[in-house]
């Protein structure tokens, strides 16, 4: 977490730690002040996001617009991200393996489905979209690679914690935010237990309008090779065109299929 440029050293987390570069953290919370930004910040906006003074926001900030990261705003009231840091998203997900493995497999998928297909990443609290195949159904922002959604109300989500031991699934489940996506969003933590412990006995979970209304979408966990769950892909569609136990039966085999496939490779 960001910690003010005037706090003593000593008194930082990291203080005891002789290989950690204090001056490169601050900088990488100016770039990661910018999560969850719907328009360009001000530098008084990014002072106070990342707990930095207004002066150490403002040498960091230069810095970044020299190497590329950063560049003013259209109307010169703030700033943004710029290529660069979309290069190393590129590169991010060209060099992750699991990646790499699933995408002919999910193309198949998505031929064979014919509905979105997704793949995301398991970090804890949230899932976080890696791979998109696209329906014409979703909004802009839903659609971006890098768009993550809470663990604990997502198809996907509900298949990975399923897979992840009883111990482990309750204490994520205990620290999880319970947003309201949609009115339907399981926020009680009793029902988003029965999702889990039904995903647990499936193989997968169906979830109806948990992020958004109208859709249906079911989620396959994919393990790693010692077991433990680290990305699920998901289905997903329309409610007007699908029943649900009909989209299940249709979708849950050629997902496990692809997830054995990804798995094998």
């Amino acid at each position: 977490m960001p910690v003010a440029d005037d706090q003593p050293v000593s008194a930082r987390p990291e203080a005891q730690d002789a290989l950690f570069i204090q001056s490169l953290a601050r900088g990488m919370s100016v770039l990661e002040s910018f999560q969850g930004a719907e328009r360009a910040l001000t530098l008084t906006q990014i002072a106070a996001r990342t707990g930095l003074t207004r002066s150490a926001a403002q040498r960091l900030v230069h810095t970044f617009r020299k190497l590329g990261y950063l560049t003013l705003a259209e109307d010169g009231r703030g700033f943004r991200l710029d290529l660069p840091v979309l290069d190393l998203t590129h590169d991010y997900l060209r060099m992750n393996p699991l990646v790499r493995r699933a995408s002919p497999i999910l193309l198949e998928l998505r031929r064979n489905a014919r509905e979105r297909i997704d793949l995301s990443l398991f970090d804890g609290p949230r899932m976080v979209y890696a791979a998109r195949m696209q329906s014409k159904r979703e909004t802009f922002f839903a659609t971006l690679v890098g768009n993550s959604v809470p663990t604990a109300c997502t198809s996907g989500g509900w298949a990975v914690m399923a897979m992840l031991p009883a111990p482990e699934a309750e204490a994520l489940l205990a620290k999880a935010r319970h947003p309201q996506m949609t009115p339907r969003t399981l926020t009680d933590p009793d029902a988003i237990r029965t999702q889990i412990a039904q995903a647990r006995r499936d193989g997968h979970a169906l979830a109806l309008e948990q992020i958004l209304m109208g859709e249906v979408a079911l989620g396959v966990a994919i393990p790693d090779a010692t077991g433990r769950p680290v990305a699920a892909i998901h289905i997903a569609a329309s409610l007007a065109e699908w029943d649900p136990e009909e989209f299940r039966r249709r979708m849950a085999p050629l997902a496990a299929e692809a997830v054995r496939s990804i798995v094998a490779g």
